[in-house]
């Protein structure tokens, strides 16, 4: 794929009043998600969930992309149509989780590095060749008591930066996804200089590797007060705090800003997404792509019962709709009123 081709893939991921489905949990967080609604997580199990969600009618109107797990990737509906034609013939791009998790850094207690480069090469071939467009790749960088430390933002950035010259490569969009933790009592302050430091440093790397940042996009955490922090930032403080952070790190180039939840409640990360595209003022297209706020809903409207699909689809298409409107800034809460 050329560099024309990989900047206009990345320009429709970040479309106007669109954003990505993050679908990629690995088999042991989705265990954990269907424990907490009574369903067993088999191969059957996890099909039938991701096709609800792949086939909910008009989510193309919101949906971008879908970033898909291995196993999914590989899967047929129950009618026998490979998962990821299902979304390209919405419309809706199909995308790859490509790493293998994050890992103990050696010698570094409480800190994480990914693993996932050796044999990345030929991995990404082969998810060309199953219709991936896109792939995505996540760092975690915990913030806490003389954490993190240069070694683990150096180590993260530097498998971010490999794997995605390796996806331009094989003529994939690479999704680089630093995510620096909620987890903790941190202040918002605290989460910005982190931020803002963990984003040099990914940038940094990523020049030297020599990637096209006109062919990528940026997947962070919103810059925002500690789980357990006293006093909680609201969506104005979490706005100006992560906008400044960018306008201090983020090259013009880049197409587009695809937040992670991170954690927060599913109207949360809405309220913020809105709150920042209020402000008009930034060269990038501020997006989604989230998973559990976007699923929470559906996960609770389906509970493993063929008869609640469409009500689960509905709750999904809801949330969708939610966030394509705080794409734009015109999100309110009054919007909720119309859930299903």
């Amino acid at each position: 794929m050329s560099s024309r081709e990989l900047n206009a893939t990345a320009n429709a991921l970040a479309a106007e009043g669109k954003g990505i489905l993050a679908a990629d949990e690995s088999l042991p967080t989705i265990k954990k998600r269907f424990d907490a609604i009574g369903v067993e997580s088999t191969e059957d199990s996890r099909r039938a969930y991701r096709e609800l969600l792949f086939t909910t009618e008009c989510a193309e109107d919101f949906i971008s992309g879908v970033i898909l797990f291995d196993e999914t990737i590989r899967q047929r509906s129950q009618t026998g149509k490979p998962m990821a034609e299902i979304l390209s013939d919405k419309g809706i791009l199909p995308g790859i989780k490509v790493d293998k998790g994050a890992k103990d850094l050696a010698k570094f207690p409480g800190e994480k590095v990914t693993e996932g480069l050796d044999g990345l090469r030929d991995r990404l071939q082969e998810y060309r060749k199953l219709g991936a467009r896109f792939a995505k790749w996540r760092g975690v960088i915990t913030i806490g008591t003389g954490i993190p430390t240069r070694w683990c933002v150096e180590s993260n950035a530097h498998a971010l930066a490999r794997y995605a010259a390796l996806c331009q490569e094989a003529g994939l969009v690479p999704i680089v996804e630093p995510e620096v933790l909620m987890d903790g009592d941190h202040t918002i302050e605290r989460c910005e200089e982190v931020t803002s430091r963990a984003l040099m440093t990914v940038f940094s790397l990523l020049h030297e590797h020599r990637v096209e940042i006109e062919g990528m996009l940026l997947k962070p955490n919103m810059v925002v007060s500690g789980k357990d922090c006293t006093s909680q930032a609201g969506p104005e403080e979490v706005a100006l705090a992560t906008l400044r952070c960018f306008a201090e790190v983020l090259p013009p180039a880049l197409p587009g800003v695809m937040f992670l939840s991170g954690g927060q409640s599913p109207i949360e990360a809405t309220m913020n997404l809105n709150a920042m595209n209020v402000r008009r003022d930034h060269p990038w297209e501020l997006s989604f792509s989230y998973g559990r706020a976007l699923q929470e809903p559906v996960l609770k409207a389906w509970g493993g019962d063929p008869g609640n699909v469409s009500r689960a689809q509905a709750a999904f298409l809801h949330r969708a709709k939610c966030n394509g409107a705080a794409r734009y800034g015109t999100y309110s809460q009054q919007m909720e009123s119309e859930a299903p």
